[in-house]
Order: C-alpha cells, then structure tokens, then sequence
C-alpha cells in the first residue's frame, strides 16, 4: 500500500485545537477524508474520521491497523500541512 496524493485545507478557528483537515489517496484507488490534524500538548497529530455513537461516544469510519502504517499516513499528511498555504485571516485583507 502507498499514499498516492494527500490534500490539506489548514483551518484557523480561535480557540480550537484544530488546525486542518486532510484526505489521503491510497494507491491511486481509495480515498479517506476528514483525517483531522489536532495540535495537541506535544505538537501535531492526526485523528481519523469517525462519528458519534448512539452512546454518546466517538468510533473511528477508517483506521490503520498497526504503528507503522499509522506513522506512514501522519508523517505524509503533516508533511503535507507543513507545505500547505497558510489560511488568509480577516487581519490579513
């Protein structure tokens, strides 16, 4: 399996620890989207799709199944969010 493309949309909402959302395409055939990059209290991390439960909870839609194939997609997609444009602020027009 290889990551073939990935887009990142950088997000700026004050107060919000969300910094962008990414979609990844896996050998040119699957797409995942709504990958969240969240900075969290040691930097950067990604949390994959997932919707809330009858419970109240939160379950992942798409997930990967081992370590490594995890630091494969947050490696390529913060790669990604570190090469992506900068979101024009209101301050910045």
């Amino acid at each position: 399996m290889k990551i073939t493309s990935v887009n990142v949309r950088k997000i700026e909402k004050e107060g919000s620890r969300m910094k962008g959302i990414a979609s990844v395409l896996l050998d040119d055939s699957f797409a995942v989207h709504d990958i969240r990059i969240i900075e969290g209290d040691n930097g950067l991390f990604i949390a994959m799709p997932s919707r809330k439960t009858a419970a109240g909870g939160y379950r992942d839609i798409a997930h990967p199944i081992n370590p490594e194939v995890r630091s494969m997609f947050e490696e390529a997609i913060l790669e990604a969010y570190d090469k992506a444009e900068d979101v024009a602020t209101d301050e910045e027009e």
